[in-house]
């Protein structure tokens, strides 16, 4: 599998904001030979979580490359795609200026149509795509489908949708829970002298001590930069990413939108076994038929907790593949006037 860089031209700010479209960077997985031959494939595109990157889905995207080799050409992978949220990873380097003046964060309602955007444009006609995002991600994926066609299918991994309704009886509750999580990361260690000595440092604390060698190797190569007056520091700014977590009016949004197009799309949900930030009421509202939230299935990973893409890529790499066997081989991506 190799990778190619790129820098996607931002869309205007929502809501008449002013100030500079923000920049999306993204790599695209291939195999070598396999992915230009196979046209009828499936093209997988991936949104990360708060604090993450695009490059944390590598050993997942890996994985199902080796799993899909053995397939039919219409159910392997013909190429996938991870998007960096515009305040997160390279992107969050390349917007660092205009970042500065945008206290408020980055909303998954902005970076939604940065990546509808993309699938709109030329470059991905005629693909069979899947949409696949994790946490905030899963409801960016979700929010994009209110301006492109259905895709081919919808995998929502440990996803932090939920309804108003639910989120205002529970209030206290997921109140406690983002609070802790924007205090957590405001104070939370950001520079160190050496990448080996951030790593070191960032193995025996939790989340990171119970993540995957892998997974966590690629967040010490692509997760930190250099600093301008010595060692290295996070790429997405800790005010940045601790500003995404109390931003739930998009997750409201992208729950009302998935009762829109789970009729005319397979939607896939994974979670881990263990509820450690989500409890059974979130799940169950997402799923709620009577509200008219259908799921073609829902999936849960052994062993892994809300950070299943860090934790368990290869398990998480095969339930994805197990949804992919069902995906059907009739939808394209159709023609657009965009331009990439």
């Amino acid at each position: 599998m190799y990778s190619e860089r790129f820098i996607l031209d931002g869309v205007p700010p929502i809501d008449g904001r002013k100030g500079p479209a923000l920049k999306m960077t993204a790599r695209r997985y291939r195999i070598p030979g396999a992915s230009k031959e196979n046209i009828d494939g499936l093209t997988l595109i991936f949104a990360h979580c708060i604090g993450s990157h695009k490059e944390q889905w590598e050993p997942t995207i890996e994985r199902i490359f080796d799993l899909r080799e053995a397939k039919q050409p219409r159910h392997r992978i013909r190429e996938a795609w991870a998007f960096d949220w515009q305040n997160h990873g390279d992107a969050a380097v390349l917007n660092e200026r205009a970042l500065k003046e945008r206290p408020e964060g980055v909303s998954i309602c902005e970076w939604a149509p940065a990546i509808a955007s993309f699938v709109r444009s030329p470059r991905m006609r005629g693909h069979r795509i899947v949409a696949l995002g994790h946490s905030a991600g899963a409801g960016a994926m979700m929010l994009t489908t209110q301006v492109i066609p259905p895709y081919a299918g919808l995998v929502l991994i440990e996803p932090t949708m939920i309804t108003e309704d639910v989120f205002r009886a529970h209030f206290a509750d997921r109140m406690a829970m983002m609070e802790g999580a924007v205090c957590a990361t405001s104070i939370r260690r950001d520079r160190w002298a050496s990448r080996n000595s951030a790593r070191s440092w960032l193995s025996g604390r939790f989340p990171w001590r119970v993540w995957n060698n892998k997974v966590l190797d690629i967040y010490i190569k692509h997760g930190l930069r250099d600093h301008p007056q010595g060692g290295v520091t996070l790429k997405c700014d800790r005010k940045q990413e601790a500003i995404s977590y109390p931003d739930v009016d998009g997750h409201f949004e992208a729950t009302t939108e998935l009762a829109k197009v789970c009729h005319a799309v397979p939607v896939h949900v994974i979670w881990g076994t263990h509820n450690d930030l989500f409890p059974d009421y979130f799940q169950d509202c997402l799923i709620d038929a009577s509200q008219g939230r259908y799921v073609a299935s829902v999936t849960r990973v052994r062993g892994a907790g809300h950070m299943i893409v860090q934790e368990k890529p290869d398990l998480l790499a095969e339930t994805i593949c197990d949804v992919l066997d069902t995906i059907g081989v009739n939808y394209r991506a159709g023609p657009s006037r965009s331009r990439l």
